[in-house]
């Protein structure tokens, strides 16, 4: 004769709609006093019964039980919608244009529970034959943050994305910079451009694009103080930037740079054209004090700056406009310096770099020329023997010749 169940212990039976077995149990009741009740699915009593022991598991363990439909498209429009608190509209477009483009429609659909490791290598594997080492990477981010928010409110038991690395995607365009011959084929071809002063001063000075864009007649010195001791030259305050909270890049890229002659001549030509224009258009009382702004006073968006950049130097002799940018323009400055002999740390002080690390490995773009100080102090300690020096080198090339 069956036994009855202990009050407690749950249930098994066939639900016909379904076609499924369903095992049940009670979980005590709720702040509400409302039964708690959860329930395990399967095609067989063996598979509904190890599910409903899974369940069991979690709760002994003391884990909160997720619902079993939790899908890792819930866990990303979650994290969407909360997780990313107060950040920059630029931020928020960008993850959940990423994530609707390239996590939704190929994970989107999984048991956030069922997420292995497997799983993500081989959508990271597939996504790497399209984007780029660093789209990938913000992808990742991306994902990994959604499950890690979900783990913290026990969606699920382990974030298996962190255990997964991210692959090399597709190269992207390689930076480079300009040579001086180059350099002077776009600075001539610019100087009937409105973007005249642009080019002139990041060639010349080398500040970020972000930071020109932000740069105001109040940070700019087109005079200077001869009159002290010592003098104060021509020089622009580098201490905004497009960004966000309006500061720069870090606080080693606040700085101040004296202009070069040729950046004086750009930007007082560019101030009396900027007044003409406003004047011409019935716009003399426009409240803006950007240097680079649109004739009404408003900021210069990237896309902007970067075609007429391309405009601007399409009549340069040796270059290709379509293959430059208005970035590669301070790639230029750092190589061109470096060229001319100016140490490197001088130079990664007048870009903002804290240290020469991504000023030599990133920016300076030259061949690296031979170093001979290492030769030179050697002969001058140890002295060289001209003669014999010429004769071994004589003889070595006869030999060569000989096989």
């Amino acid at each position: 004769m069956a036994t009855r169940r202990s009050r407690g212990d749950g249930g098994l039976h066939w639900d016909e709609s379904r076609q499924r077995w369903i095992a049940t149990a009670s979980l005590g009741f709720d702040p509400a006093g409302k039964r708690v009740v959860k329930r395990g699915s399967g095609r067989t009593k063996t598979e509904a019964k190890a599910k409903l022991k899974a369940i069991l598991r979690d709760y002994e363990d003391g884990l909160a039980i997720a619902p079993t439909d939790y899908t890792v498209g819930d866990a990303v429009r979650e994290w969407l919608a909360h997780g990313l608190g107060a950040r920059d509209a630029s931020t928020l477009t960008t993850n959940r244009w990423l994530c609707e483009k390239h996590v939704l429609p190929y994970l989107g659909a999984r048991k956030l529970r069922d997420l292995s490791a497997d799983d993500v290598d081989r959508w990271l594997a597939d996504r790497s034959r399209l984007l780029s080492k660093s789209t990938l990477s913000k992808l990742h981010s991306a994902l990994n943050r959604s499950i890690k928010r979900a783990m913290a409110r026990d969606k699920v038991k382990r974030n298996v994305v962190q255990l997964c690395s991210v692959p090399d995607g597709r190269p992207g365009r390689p930076s480079k910079a300009l040579t001086f011959v180059q350099a002077e084929a776009v600075l001539e071809a610019a100087e009937a451009s409105p973007v005249r002063a642009y080019v002139v001063l990041s060639l010349l000075t080398g500040a970020r694009t972000e930071e020109l864009r932000a740069l105001t007649w109040a940070n700019v010195d087109l005079l200077g103080r001869p009159d002290l001791d010592p003098p104060v030259p021509p020089n622009i305050q580098v201490w905004r930037s497009v960004r966000a909270h309006g500061d720069t890049k870090t606080q080693t890229s606040r700085r101040t740079l004296a202009l070069p002659q040729r950046c004086v001549e750009a930007l007082s030509d560019h101030r009396r054209g900027q007044v003409l224009r406003r004047q011409a258009r019935g716009l003399v009382d426009v409240r803006s004090d950007l240097v680079f702004c649109t004739v009404e006073g408003k900021p210069l968006a990237a896309g902007n700056v970067r075609r007429s950049f391309r405009s601007a130097i399409e009549a340069a002799d040796g270059v290709n406009a379509s293959d430059w940018t208005p970035r590669e323009l301070r790639h230029s400055f750092v190589s061109l310096l470096s060229d001319s002999g100016v140490p490197l740390e001088e130079i990664s002080r007048l870009i903002g770099h804290k240290t020469t690390v991504v000023t030599e490995t990133v920016y300076r773009k030259q061949l690296r020329p031979i170093m001979q100080s290492g030769a030179v102090a050697m002969d001058g300690l140890f002295g060289q023997r001209a003669g014999t020096v010429t004769q071994v080198v004589t003889q070595s090339q006869a030999e060569g010749r000989n096989r």
